[in-house]
């Protein structure tokens, strides 16, 4: 797929880039991961996208995980309106802020109390603030390749040495903050035991994403969640679970706690907002009760809590049942078997996929990634030549070598073997890439 074959993206890309940096919003959106120019859409409907030239394409992206039932479900939508009808903001409490903080509570007991914000970005970086005010210390643990938003410290990588202080991913980072952030290896219990040896009285909070969604997807290996509570515990430092991908896309609540497991902050995003911007952060009663106007850590926003996404978070909420969770599963388990059946098909050896319900990650490598090294290790310009040429045959996939595919409870049987015939000619572009 070229340019020429969708000219009025092109036209619109141009013309975005004399306003918006980069022509985006967002830098994944910029397809520079991939080569090329960004697709503009105009409309998406169940488990459809359609761009501004007319073209169809399977939505293997859903909004990175935010349309779980697929673009634009009727109960969401129906909610969203009746609420804009009443207003779009008030800058004042109303009760659809407690009506879908009660859902979430019901889902995930362990926040007993919490707060809505704007985005996953917010209500990590504000998670952080509160376990920094809770125990008096500075320093945070994060794992190299999660990513937890744009806020300053967070934007960090490893340093020489098991553990180190950060060194900032992106210019305008203080180093004085980026040295407050810890950054280790994931799925490896042994480094964080020398972190908290080294620093545990320092340390206010580990912040980690249960399962890894932006390394590829990188599952946790057995025992490496628990072992980062029993450090947080055993040094009185707070552990953060950043559910804002896996929170309601794994299952109805939380994911870290299938195994028992009771992180002392949470924080969501995507799901819990039906398609409009949303974060939430919360956890045990007396964490909660630092945040202003009870406590003295400050926390606020214009819009948080606006109607309109407590209204489609509420609708997206309802609609999740067991039945949902259920195809999710075998809808997941259908594209990973489209996958490796279409490299098999096409003699593609080097393609690993891993899957946690319907989230799916695809890796050209020598090997399965488990942390953020074996990870780097993908072929980039194998997973392009894939991208276009799953595009060309309708599968819009994520436009980045280590983001997260999404599957939709809107896909139906028919739409996996659609899929399969775009990711068969994907994997023939693989192949030809590689003769050429």
């Amino acid at each position: 797929m070229t340019p020429a074959s969708r000219p009025r993206s092109a036209r619109a890309f141009q013309r975005a880039q004399r306003s918006l940096v980069g022509g985006v919003d967002s830098p994944v959106r910029s397809f520079r991961g991939v080569g090329g120019s960004p697709l503009f859409f105009t409309r998406g409907k169940g488990a459809y996208l359609w761009d501004l030239d007319g073209h169809r394409y399977l939505d293997m992206v859903g909004s990175w995980g935010a349309n779980i039932l697929g673009n634009a479900p009727p109960p969401v939508v129906r909610a969203v309106r009746e609420a804009a009808l009443e207003g779009l903001t008030f800058g004042a409490p109303s009760p659809r802020e407690h009506e879908l903080a009660e859902r979430v509570r019901r889902a995930i007991p362990s926040m007993e109390l919490l707060r809505f914000v704007s985005s996953g970005t917010e209500a990590v970086m504000s998670a952080i603030r509160v376990a920094r005010g809770y125990t008096g210390r500075d320093k945070v643990v994060k794992f190299a390749g999660g990513y937890h938003g744009h806020s300053d410290g967070l934007l960090v990588r490893a340093g020489s040495g098991a553990a180190a202080g950060g060194r900032a991913d992106s210019a305008g980072v203080p180093q004085s903050v980026a040295r407050e952030t810890l950054v280790l290896p994931y799925n490896d219990p042994d480094a964080l035991r020398s972190a908290f040896e080294r620093w545990g009285e320092e340390i206010a909070a580990v912040v980690v994403e249960p399962v890894a969604g932006n390394m590829g997807l990188v599952l946790p290996r057995s025992g490496f969640l628990a072992s980062i509570q029993r450090a947080c515990r055993a040094a009185g430092a707070l552990w953060i679970a950043d559910e804002v991908i896996t929170g309601f896309r794994l299952r109805k609540g939380a994911i870290h706690t299938i195994d028992g497991l009771r992180a002392d902050l949470v924080t969501l995003g995507k799901v819990v907002g039906g398609g409009l911007p949303v974060g939430a952060y919360g956890g045990r009663q007396e964490i909660m009760e630092q945040v202003s106007p009870l406590g003295p850590v400050y926390q606020a926003g214009t819009l948080s809590g606006n109607p309109l996404t407590m209204a489609a978070g509420s609708a997206m909420l309802d609609a999740l049942g067991p039945e949902v969770y259920g195809r999710l599963e075998q809808r997941g388990r259908g594209i990973e078997r489209a996958l490796l059946g279409a490299a098999a098909r096409e003699g593609v050896e080097d393609l690993h996929v891993a899957r946690a319900g319907s989230m799916i990650g695809l890796h050209f490598g020598p090997r399965p990634p488990h942390d953020l090294p074996s990870a780097l290790e993908i072929d980039r310009k194998r997973y392009g030549k894939f991208f276009w040429g799953a595009l060309g045959a309708g599968a819009f996939l994520p436009p980045a070598v280590l983001e997260t595919t999404f599957v939709s409870a809107a896909v139906s049987l028919r739409d996996v073997a659609f899929a399969e015939r775009a990711f068969q000619r994907g994997m023939r572009a693989v192949v030809a890439g590689r003769a050429g």
